[in-house]
């Protein structure tokens, strides 16, 4: 069991509009954590305020669900206070248009404001495609990045090897 020094870690996705790509991060991230014991915080929010208040996209919903996830957030656009450091320890960007929004919005310190792309490897693209005008396996694919860079973003944050039992050398 990890630990993060008795001291929970906060992390917010942020996509666009916060129906797709952002509260899927949020319901992965939140079961890898349950799953390694690992203390942290997950929320989620879109650099837009086109859908405030909704639920996620019902494709990324069933995209989610065929794999046991539960969309259960509803849209909200990041703040300037959210970027404030001590409000979250990281602030993962799912594209690079996304990234440079977040950067505007900052008003100080940009360090923990990153791109989810940093955390995978070069096989995957570096930015997260946004699925909301293409089709269904637009909506697995960023379920499969966000499995892949989620359990490295725990590693990470719980400064020690949680997979260690996981994997042969």
């Amino acid at each position: 069991m990890a630990s993060l020094n008795s001291m929970s870690k906060r992390v917010l996705f942020v996509c666009m509009g916060n129906i797709c790509r952002s509260p899927a991060g949020e319901a992965v991230m939140k079961r890898f954590a349950q799953e390694y014991e690992i203390d942290v915080e997950v929320d989620s929010a879109g650099t837009h305020g086109y859908h405030i208040g909704k639920a996620p996209d019902s494709r990324m919903c069933d995209a989610a669900e065929s794999r046991g996830y539960e969309l259960t957030s509803r849209a909200r656009q990041v703040t300037a206070q959210d970027l404030e450091p001590g409000q979250f320890d990281l602030v993962l960007a799912m594209d690079a248009d996304n990234h440079a929004d977040l950067h505007r919005l900052a008003k100080s310190s940009k360090l923990h404001i990153r791109m989810f792309g940093d955390y995978l490897d070069d096989n995957w693209p570096k930015d997260v495609p946004d699925p909301y005008y293409g089709g269904e396996e637009g909506f697995s694919d960023v379920l499969d990045m966000l499995e892949e860079g989620c359990p490295l973003i725990l590693q990470t944050l719980a400064g020690e090897d949680i997979f260690q039992d996981d994997f042969d050398d």
